[in-house]
C-alpha cells in the first residue's frame, strides 16, 4: 500500500525521497527489518496469549532425552511468522503483481489447513488432528490454484533471447545497443530451468509435443499435476523437518534466502542477460515477500530456538513449504528443489523407508525391522546421543552448504 502511496505523492506532488519506493531493494530492506520488529516485539505478546489460552504443546513418549520437559510450551507458533510476514507484503510490495497475490493467497490457505489442524489437536482433543485425507485435499486445491493461473494467467510470462545471429546483427550496427533489446516480446512459456546442463531450458510441453504438435494446448493437464506434487511434497517435508527446536524455522530461512537471490537476478533483464538465465517479468517483485518472510523466520528464532518457548505446529511448518514451493516454481527453479530443500527431502525419505522397509521385513520375516532408530531423521541421531541443538546446528551447515551449491548452478553447467 505505502508503494502506491508513494507512486501517486511522486507523480504528483513530487516529494523528496518518495522515488525510494520505486526501489526493489529500499523495499525489501524495509520488508526484512519490519518483519523482524513485529515478530520479536509482538511475538512475545503472542505467546503469552497462546499459554493463557493453554495452547500447549502435548508430547508423545518417545523415548528421547528433555523430550517431557517440553510439555505444555506453547504452540500454533505459525501465526508470528504469517503475521510478520503479510503484514509488510501488504505494506511494502506491489499488491497487483501477480506472484504477490498467488503468494498471499499460499500463506492464507496453508495456514488455514494448519490452524484447523492444530485447533482440533488442542480443542478437541483429538491427536490425530485433521485427518490426512483432508490435508490432502487442501494442499491439492491450492496446487490447482497455482498451476491453473501460473499456466493461464496472462501477467505470467517469460522473455527470450533473439537468435544469436540476430543478436550479432544487432550489436554490431550498436554495440550499446541496451540488453531489453536483444529480447523478443513477452510470452506465455511452459518452459522452466533445470540445473547442471549446459542448455539448461526445458519445456513441459515437450513431454507431449513429441506425440502430436497440437496436443501443446493441453499442456496443462500435465502442469498442473506436477504443481500439486512439488507443493505436497514440499509441504510435507517441512513438516516432517519440524521436529525438534529451531530446525525448521532455520532450515527454511536459509531455502528462502536463497530463493531469494534467484528471484532477484531473474527478474533483472542486466544480471539475466550476464548470467544467461532465464527473465522473467515482474517476478522481482517475490524479493519483497521473501524479504519479509526472512525476516519473520529469524524473528520466529529468538523464541524458537532450544529451549524453545513455542512451538509453529502444523500452521507454521505447512505454510513455509507451501510458500517455498510456489516460490520454487515462480521463479522456475523447481528441479532444483531436490538440492536447494535437500533437508527437506531427507527427512521425507527416512520416513519412507523406514515404514516400507518395517512392512517388508514385517511380511517376509513375520517381525518388522528399521534402517533408522527413529524417523523422520534427526530423531534417528537423537537417538544416537547427539543433543538437539549440536543436530540443528548440523543441519543448518548442510543447508547452508547446498543453498551455495544452488546458487553456483546459476553458472556451473
Amino acid at each position: 500500500m505505502l508503494y502506491y502511496l508513494f507512486e501517486y505523492l511522486e507523480q504528483h506532488y513530487d516529494i523528496p525521497g518518495a522515488s525510494l519506493f520505486g526501489f526493489i531493494t529500499f523495499r525489501a530492506a524495509a520488508a526484512i527489518l519490519t518483519s523482524l520488529l513485529i515478530s520479536i516485539i509482538f511475538g512475545k505478546r503472542i505467546i503469552n496469549f497462546l499459554r493463557r489460552q493453554q495452547v500447549g504443546e502435548t508430547i508423545r513418549d518417545l523415548g528421547l532425552e528433555g523430550q517431557q520437559e517440553k510439555a505444555g510450551t506453547p504452540t500454533m507458533g505459525g501465526i508470528i511468522i504469517i503475521l510478520a510476514t503479510l503484514i509488510p507484503v501488504l505494506l511494502f510490495a506491489k499488491i497487483g503483481n501477480i506472484y504477490i497475490i498467488l503468494l498471499i493467497v499460499t500463506t492464507i490457505w496453508m495456514g488455514t489447513i494448519g490452524f484447523i489442524d492444530d485447533y482440533i489437536k488442542k480443542f478437541k482433543n483429538n491427536k490425530e488432528g485433521l485427518k490426512g485425507r483432508f490435508k490432502v485435499i487442501g494442499q491439492v486445491g491450492l496446487g490447482i490454484i497455482v498451476g491453473a493461473t501460473l499456466y493461464f494467467s496472462p501477467d505470467v510470462t517469460i522473455k527470450e533471447k533473439l537468435p544469436v545471429a540476430v543478436q550479432q546483427e544487432l550489436l554490431a550496427q550498436d554495440p550499446s545497443l541496451s540488453p531489453s533489446k536483444l529480447y523478443k516480446a513477452e510470452n506465455r512459456s511452459t518452459k522452466t530451468t533445470i540445473p547442471f546442463v549446459k542448455q539448461n531450458e526445458f519445456d513441459y510441453a515437450d513431454l507431449i509435443t513429441w506425440i502430436h504438435p497440437k496436443l501443446g494446448n493441453y499442456v496443462w493437464l500435465l502442469f498442473i499435476p506436477i504443481v500439486i506434487f512439488i507443493i505436497t511434497a514440499v509441504s510435507n517435508g517441512a513438516n516432517l523437518t519440524d521436529g525438534i527446536d529451531g530446525l525448521a524455522a532455520g532450515t527454511s530461512a536459509i531455502i528462502v534466502l536463497t530463493l531469494g537471490i534467484f528471484a532477484w537476478v531473474s527478474g533483472n533483464i542486466i544480471f539475466s542477460d550476464y548470467l544467461n538465465i532465464m527473465y522473467i517479468p515482474s517476478v522481482e517483485e517475490i524479493t519483497i515477500y521473501i524479504a519479509a518472510f526472512v525476516g519473520a523466520l529469524i524473528g520466529f528464532l529468538w523464541y524458537n530456538t532450544y529451549p524453545a518457548q513455542v512451538f509453529m505446529g502444523d500452521t507454521g511448518s505447512l505454510t513455509i513449504g507451501g510458500i517455498i514451493a510456489v516460490i520454487a516454481i515462480a521463479v522456475r527453479k523447481e528441479w532444483l528443489i531436490p538440492v536447494l530443500c535437500g533437508i527437506f527431502l531427507a527427512e521425507n525419505l527416512s520416513v519412507v523407508m523406514q515404514v516400507s522397509y518395517f512392512k517388508y521385513t514385517k511380511k517376509k520375516f513375520g517381525e518388522g525391522r528399521r534402517i533408522f532408530k527413529m524417523s523422520p531423521l534427526h530423531h534417528h541421531y537423537q537417538k544416537l546421543g547427539y543433543h538437539e541443538s549440536k543436530i540443528v546446528t548440523r543441519f543448518w551447515i548442510i543447508g547452508i552448504l547446498l543453498a551455495i551449491l544452488s546458487v553456483v548452478t546459476l553458472k556451473i553447467r
